[in-house]
């Protein structure tokens, strides 16, 4: 996997999983979203990284579409987000989003191994204040 910085759309399965989310139709994208935060938290034994990397990117989508959230700025988040479009998510998907984030950060997580071994505590960092701002 390609990893080109610490946000949670900055590497290729997260900016892959982007675009497929705004190629499909309005009406199908908040059930993608529930499905990358689900495939990660309802996971048992060890999280695959990709599975990771899109229930960060679905979690942070979610706070995006809280009201007074930042708008997302990344280049590499869905287009239709950044054109000023919107998806509604309903207030049980941020707990989810928690959970799934929960295990990202928790125990057989490749991703979470990865930026350990690698020194990246900024990109942990940024998930625990996803996290922080979901439970919040």
């Amino acid at each position: 996997m390609g990893t080109w910085d610490t946000g949670p759309f900055d590497n290729d399965s997260a900016a892959d999983w982007c675009g497929a989310l705004d190629d499909a139709a309005p009406g199908e994208r908040l059930a993608m979203i529930r499905q990358a935060l689900t495939e990660a938290a309802d996971t048992t034994g060890f999280l695959d990284d990709r599975e990771g990397v899109r229930a960060i990117a679905a979690a942070a989508i979610v706070l995006s579409q809280r009201p007074g959230a930042e708008p997302l700025t990344s280049a590499y988040a869905p287009d239709f987000l950044l054109d000023g479009g919107s998806v509604v998510i309903p207030d049980d998907v941020a707990a989810l989003a928690v959970r799934a984030l929960d295990r990202v950060m928790g125990d057989d997580s490749e991703w979470r191994e990865s930026w350990e071994e690698g020194g990246g505590e900024d990109a942990l960092a940024v998930v625990r204040d996803l996290r922080s701002a979901l439970a919040g």
